[in-house]
């Protein structure tokens, strides 16, 4: 993963939050907030909250006594969250490293974290910080994406992209957020960090969005492969999106659009 790939500033944040969260990301977000509200917790932390889609849906779940501490360690995407987030004096909004927690130990009964551990550097020493912040009994519930062959839309708009610049390819769909789909690998960094019950669900759900192109603008001006394509020309990132919205509009049609989506759902603790 390259330091571009973690990246959200500039207009992306916007773009993230209005397409990309109610294209993939929304329905995951309930599934893992059932998971965390189900055992009534006292303290939740959250880390790579992102724009807070998984902040929305967990908040009115959790109890009136509640502690729900947010983090990001990009401060953008943090702000862009506390922002849509209603006032709520449980939540404590806090820019933090997910591999470098600021907090005591044993301090919360779930650590939670919504398709952020792709993302991590150092993914072990990423999960040993989550157990770390759990008192016992508590769990680490996070979600990853499964392979990009899995998931229509980004493997659509990753061809797409080559075209535009077939000898230097973006990578960032296929490296990043689809690349760290392998469940024995995840169980194996998950036990180096000390997780001794680790239960794993892959769950494939449906994409859907208005048109093609909103699908398109999404992946392409919502993430960080709009770094990539700007690195290699801004000057073409109207030609990548049109590309990919011919891609998507091949397969799924012209009108409102439905792809396959793929996601590994993770509980550890112990």
């Amino acid at each position: 993963m390259s330091e571009r790939d973690k990246v959200f500033a500039g207009s992306i944040p916007k773009f993230y939050d209005t397409l990309m969260v109610p294209l993939i990301f929304e329905d995951y977000a309930a599934d893992v907030a059932e998971l965390v509200a189900a055992s009534s917790p006292d303290a939740v932390l959250e880390t790579a909250a992102g724009s807070g889609v998984l902040t929305r849906a967990l908040a009115p779940k959790l109890h009136a006594g509640a502690r729900y501490v947010v983090t990001d360690l990009n401060q953008p995407m943090l702000d862009h969250a506390a922002a849509r987030q209603v006032c709520d004096s449980r939540i404590q909004w806090r820019q933090a490293d997910a591999l470098d927690l600021p907090f005591e130990s044993r301090s919360f009964d779930v650590v939670c974290c919504q398709f952020g551990a792709m993302f991590f550097p150092n993914r072990i020493l990423g999960y040993t910080e989550a157990r770390r912040m759990l008192r016992p009994g508590g769990r680490f519930i996070f979600n990853v994406w499964d392979r990009i062959e899995e998931n229509d839309f980004a493997e659509n708009v990753t061809h797409a992209v080559a075209t535009v610049f077939p000898h230097d390819p973006p990578g960032f769909l296929a490296r990043t957020p689809h690349g760290y789909h392998d469940v024995a690998l995840i169980r194996a960094e998950l036990r180096r960090a000390g997780f001794a019950d680790i239960e794993i669900e892959t769950r494939e759900k449906v994409s859907r969005a208005n048109s093609a192109r909103d699908a398109a603008t999404a992946y392409c001006l919502g993430t960080p492969l709009r770094n990539e394509i700007e690195a290699r020309d801004a000057n073409l990132l109207e030609l990548a999106v049109d590309r990919a919205t011919q891609a998507i509009a091949r397969v799924h049609g012209e009108g409102p659009v439905a792809g396959k989506i793929q996601a590994h759902v993770i509980v550890a603790s112990g």
